[in-house]
């Protein structure tokens, strides 16, 4: 098993790219939790949420025509571009903490243009990867890439607490600007395939991938799975420091603490993610996702203490990674290589739209009962949405056995 999900990098150029990578989501990481921290001990739980919704609501809106430029322009030029990009919106957000004009309204606004350079360059780097190594690997390839993300999630949040110690919040941000820079560089001294550009006008690849999407069987069996799971469980991520530090009472130890387990969990599932799809199907392992889901949400929101929460959320965030990747693997697995970016864009819109809308909804009304309650009530309502719809539809998933395994 261990060996399947480890195939890719055996691809020098895989290699090369997910050591970058690596990086860059360390720096990220560290600007999350400082930035999360940051925002948590000054303002109220909805804050966190705007924040925290800012930097997706671009993948809603910009993700298609990120997923066009994929599939129109070389996605190796997209990558370096958009990265060198994003060091630069970094350094500003630096330069605001520094000179302490950072306020959270300021920090949604930056938030916002990062987010829309990664709509943009996202893509390429999805629909890069399956070029990067043979067919048989790209699942694994796929659970690879987001365990160097999870990676990332477990030292950047230690990383950041040394950086704060060193040199206070601007310190962490600034080591983001410059961790950017890391995937320009390796994308940069990488042999990466030349894509098969299309030469169709913006608008008309993106009605190309939105006609892909809804003609699929499997994707279109998989899209409204997708959109329960993350408007109603995703939301747990942006409130992470507010459990910490509201909920049981702790500083930047308890966020780094819950960070730091979530991304276990998922470093976990990701890794393997490869082995089990091979072993028990695409669709087998999404709905065995989604069934664990559920009550581990339900039981990070009732733990009494943060020691049982942070083993909590290290399932849940296992659980709700293997989801996450299960959606990508059945999208990439069914979109040919020259729809790739544009397939995948449709999965970033569904997933930059539904987690903000989820953060919108769960913030204020943690602010109103409890982020306990809330919690709690997500993973409930979760189940008992997945459950009405197995009644109803017994067979919905069908199309993803057939078409996946």
């Amino acid at each position: 098993m261990a060996f399947t999900s480890l195939a890719p990098f055996r691809s020098r150029a895989f290699l090369f790219v997910w050591v970058g990578a690596l990086v860059s989501n360390v720096g990220t990481w560290m600007e999350t939790t400082a930035l999360s921290y940051y925002v948590a001990d000054t303002s109220k739980a909805a804050w966190s949420g705007v924040v925290a919704a800012a930097g997706f609501l671009p993948t809603a809106l910009l993700s298609p025509l990120g997923g066009a430029w994929a599939d129109r322009f070389q996605r190796r030029t997209v990558m370096i571009v958009t990265n060198c990009l994003a060091a630069l919106i970094a350094a500003s957000v630096a330069l605001l903490v520094a000179s302490g004009s950072a306020t959270p309204e300021l920090l949604a606004l930056f938030a916002l243009a990062g987010g829309c350079v990664g709509a943009i360059g996202f893509p390429a780097f999805q629909a890069a990867l399956p070029d990067l190594v043979p067919p048989e690997d790209i699942v694994a390839a796929i659970g690879l890439s987001s365990t160097q993300w999870n990676l990332g999630r477990i030292l950047g949040p230690s990383a950041a607490g040394l950086a704060i110690w060193a040199g206070g919040v601007p310190a962490a941000l600034w080591c983001n600007a410059a961790s950017f820079l890391a995937v320009a560089a390796t994308v940069a001294a990488s042999r990466m395939p030349r894509n098969q550009s299309t030469k169709r006008s913006i608008m008309a690849a993106i009605r190309d991938g939105l006609r892909f999407a809804r003609a699929n069987d499997a994707v279109r069996a998989m899209a409204p799975i997708m959109i329960v799971v993350t408007l109603v469980a995703a939301p747990f991520i942006g409130f992470i420091a507010q459990m910490a530090t509201k909920v049981f009472n702790t500083r930047q130890g308890g966020t780094s603490l819950l960070v730091t387990a979530q991304g276990i969990g998922a470093v976990i599932t990701s890794t393997l993610m490869g082995a089990m799809c091979n072993r028990f199907g695409a669709r087998r392992t999404m709905v065995g996702a989604i069934t664990v889901l559920a009550p581990a949400l339900v039981l990070y929101g009732a733990s009494p203490n943060i020691a049982l929460a942070a083993v909590a959320l290290a399932i849940t965030g296992g659980a709700y990674m293997a989801a996450l990747l299960s959606f990508s693997a059945v999208t990439q697995r069914s979109a040919p290589p020259e729809l790739r970016g544009r397939a995948m864009a449709v999965n970033n819109f569904i997933l930059g739209a539904a987690y903000p809308i989820g953060l919108f909804i769960q913030g204020p009304l943690a602010d109103h009962s409890s982020l306990r309650a809330v919690t709690v009530g997500s993973g409930i309502v979760l189940a008992v949405v997945l459950l009405v719809g197995r009644i109803v539809s017994p067979r919905h998933t069908d199309p993803i056995h057939t078409a996946l395994g």
